[in-house]
């Protein structure tokens, strides 16, 4: 006997939900079930996140447009749209808008989804009046089972 299926899910362009903070606007599109899947923009000149390492989810990082700065085990990495760099499970990565005046926006694929929670942490703990420091960033990411590096 196999499980119910699920139902299709559609999601429209002006549906998800927004969380903005510290130079980075992600708009979660998806969350909840085998993947999350959000679109995020990062103003010029923007770190994004610090290189880290997940031990509980992968993520896809797949540029529309401007250029991406994700740094890997294997040091920096440029990527123009069109371009995607797989985080597997256990790899160093963070990312980084190093253009003076041009923003980044990309996708990002969490598998499994839930990662997503941290970023409405961060932006919880800024809007309490938290200023975003390294340390607070790895507090709030050790509840995922996300190191700093």
């Amino acid at each position: 006997m196999t499980a119910d299926p699920a139902p299709a899910a559609v999601v429209r362009a002006a549906d998800g939900e927004l969380v903005d903070v510290a130079g980075v606007r992600h708009l979660f599109k998806l969350t909840g079930g085998r993947l999350g899947l959000e679109r995020f923009q990062l103003a010029p000149g923007t770190v994004g996140a610090r290189p880290h390492v997940h031990h509980g989810h992968d993520e896809y990082f797949y540029v529309l447009g401007g250029r991406l700065t994700v740094d890997t085990d294997h040091g920096p990495v440029q990527l123009d749209p069109d371009d995607l760099v797989a985080a597997p499970r256990g790899s160093v990565h963070g990312y980084r808008n190093e253009s003076p005046d041009v923003p980044v926006t990309a996708l990002c694929l969490y598998t499994p989804p839930g990662y997503e929670q941290y970023f409405r942490d961060v932006h919880a703990a800024v809007a309490a009046g938290s200023e975003p420091t390294a340390e607070l960033l790895a507090e709030l990411r050790s509840r995922y089972a996300t190191e700093s590096r």
